[in-house]
């Protein structure tokens, strides 16, 4: 049998382990391919939301709902049409489980008050309080709308 033995001059180079090189590739692929899936999920419908010159970076809490509400008034969640009454249902046995959920309303900016009120009144009506609504941050008078 023939033995290959290495040369001293490249046992001595460094080397790069390929195997973690290729765990972290395949970790940092699954991450983004998961938060991709998540920020379909948020932006399912074509909404523009309204701007706002005091708008703020929220912090995401864990388990929010993200209730979208287009221009002709359609409510949706998780990619799943409600009712008014359907949206109230939903919300209660939500707040069954979880008592203090916060819920994130991004209604398109030609939406009707109406639609939007009709989401608040499910929302209190399952005894959620912790209501905040999505805007874009306006840079100011010369933002060109």
């Amino acid at each position: 049998m023939i033995k290959l033995d290495v040369p001293s001059e490249l046992k001595s180079r460094p080397t790069i382990p390929l195997a973690p090189l290729i765990d972290i590739v395949f970790i940092t692929l699954i991450f983004y391919m998961t938060l991709s899936i998540f920020y379909q999920l948020e932006n399912e419908l074509s909404i523009s939301v309204p701007k706002s010159t005091e708008s703020k970076e929220a912090v995401r809490s864990p388990g929010e709902i993200i209730i979208n509400i287009d221009q002709k008034g359609k409510v949706v969640v998780n990619q799943r049409s409600f009712a008014p009454e359907e949206l109230e249902a939903m919300l209660q046995r939500i707040t069954s489980l979880y008592p203090n959920q916060p819920v994130i309303i991004r209604a398109d900016k030609k939406t009707y008050h109406e639609s939007v009120v009709r989401v608040l009144d499910a929302c209190a009506a399952a005894n959620i309080w912790n209501v905040a609504f999505s805007t874009l941050k306006d840079s100011g008078p010369d933002s060109g709308n």
